[in-house]
């Protein structure tokens, strides 16, 4: 992709008509990431998994963000090493070839659009709580409007609408993890006779109470919870100050993994014995609930209904950025390339919305909500994985092919390549166990048809005129850069 040297943190391109702009602060930087680690699957998705797995869906989640920490680490070294990279696409098509940055790129696109078309049919859903004789075309098609007049002004708008998207999220975990403490302190009794204690996490069949392939399909359902964590990595090339916010986002995974997703889910199963969870209600309305809370369903519907927009915001920002890039370099067509006064990439942004509208045909399909949502969910956790596994070999060539890089760097992934290859075998668990129930195994049945058709796309492109072009243009880059770096170091 776009390179102009391979020396460390060269000066990131200036604002013109041809480059996005530094206008994410580093507060939206962090709420963008804090937004991406909590996944709508947390809210929509954990009374399934605690039902599944018992109390041992926090070593699930605790499991994920473990490995995923790593792999967004090698992800933020690889990017700081040349702030010329707009996203882990670039770098892909660096350091493995152009063949892969295409295939990254469109992936990631279809990740997002895929995620988005999931995101609607669940806003619809969210919405029809209120009002069920609402036709379902109607908050489908507001929603994708509201997204498209949000964000066409500038990046700036989108990070303040992820700014308090992220802060809704934060609020509804943080009073669910304090009003479950306050009911185990204070010894409350449910209805059901049960009371909240500590002890419910392991009082009723101990930590894996369904056993071993009881704990391997929690990892089916939860994974898609961690979709867009990798979302900070796409803001690289609009962070104001990307050496300094993009670390401290990185660094700070583990934590919120910590809090958000395993406090969250300990406290609901210390209220709530595992065994009285309901497959198909978020176990967040029923805490509050007990807590005499009585419009429970209501305000958690908000939560989960903001949550889903937000997912669906960050769909239509990254992928209309990806699309971007990829037309500056000849893989997609040259108008989306193409910026507005204010730099955004308005025709990629309405190429992506354009996409998003196919959630009308899902509903209308017959399917119910659950159903269609079971399906595209387990799709777009496929093709997430493809892109997290190529930032991990991006990374293992990084580290063989710019050792000067990687010894210069500031922010080194711990673990280095063996860990990168310890992440690749968890991807290969996670295949594995996704083979195990029937709904995600048809998921994982379609999902190569993408990669087939991407191989012929990509077999007809590579020879058009101008992606030739910008193939030789970016050949001869690396050779000068080859150059530079051998006079510098001596070799």
């Amino acid at each position: 992709m776009t390179t102009t040297s391979k020396t460390r943190n060269p000066a990131p391109p200036t604002a013109d008509s041809t480059h996005l702009e530094r206008n994410l602060t580093n507060r939206h930087i962090q709420l963008i990431s804090i937004g991406g680690a909590i996944g709508t699957g947390l809210f929509m998705g954990s009374g399934k998994t605690i039902s599944l797995a018992g109390p041992s869906v926090i070593f699930v989640y605790a499991i994920i963000g473990f490995f995923l920490y790593f792999m967004m680490r090698a992800m933020g070294e690889i990017l700081l090493s040349n702030l010329h990279y707009k996203s882990f696409a670039d770098f892909a098509a660096d350091l493995i070839g152009p063949w892969a940055g295409f295939m990254v790129g469109w992936t990631y696109w279809l990740c997002w659009i895929v995620t988005g078309v999931a995101d609607i049919v669940a806003i619809t859903g969210y919405i029809s709580f209120w009002w069920p004789a609402l036709a379902l075309w109607i908050p489908a098609l507001l929603t994708i409007g509201l997204l498209l007049v949000l964000n066409l002004p500038s990046v700036k708008s989108f990070g303040e609408l992820e700014f308090w998207f992220a802060i809704i999220k934060i609020i509804a975990i943080a009073a669910l993890i304090v009003t479950g403490l306050v009911m185990v302190v204070r010894g409350f009794v449910a209805p059901n006779g049960s009371v909240a204690a500590v002890s419910n996490l392991w009082n009723d069949g101990g930590m894996f109470p369904t056993g071993f392939m009881g704990f391997v399909a929690g990892f089916q359902i939860a994974v898609f919870a961690f979709v867009g964590i990798e979302l900070v990595g796409t803001t690289a090339a609009e962070a104001r100050d990307p050496e300094t916010t993009l670390p401290r986002a990185i660094r700070a995974i583990p934590i919120r993994v910590m809090l958000f997703y395993v406090g969250a889910l300990i406290a609901i199963m210390m209220v709530t014995p595992w065994r009285e969870m309901v497959a198909g209600q978020s176990p967040f309305v029923a805490m509050f609930s007990l807590a005499g809370l009585g419009v429970a369903a209501s305000v958690v519907n908000f939560v989960v209904l903001t949550s889903a927009t937000s997912s669906a915001n960050s769909g239509i920002y990254s992928t209309s950025r990806m699309v971007f890039g990829l037309a500056q370099e000849g893989d997609a067509p040259a108008a989306f390339a193409k910026l507005s006064k204010r730099h955004v990439p308005v025709n990629a942004l309405l190429f992506s919305c354009m996409f998003l509208l196919s959630s009308l045909v899902l509903l209308f399909s017959g399917e119910s909500v659950l159903a269609a949502f079971t399906l595209v969910t387990t799709i777009s956790a496929l093709l997430f994985m493809f892109v997290w596994a190529m930032i991990l070999f991006s990374y293992m060539a990084y580290r063989k092919n710019r050792p000067e890089l990687h010894a210069a760097s500031k922010f080194k992934m711990p673990g280095g390549v063996p860990m990168c290859w310890a992440v690749l075998a968890f991807f290969g668990f996670l295949l594995w166990a996704l083979t195990q129930r029937p709904d995600t195994l048809e998921a994982l049945m379609v999902t190569p048809v993408w990669f087939v058709a991407l191989g012929i796309a990509w077999m007809t492109i590579r020879k058009q005129p101008r992606h030739i072009k910008q193939y030789n243009a970016f050949q001869s880059e690396l050779a000068e850069d080859a150059t530079v770096i051998a006079a510098r170091t001596g070799g």
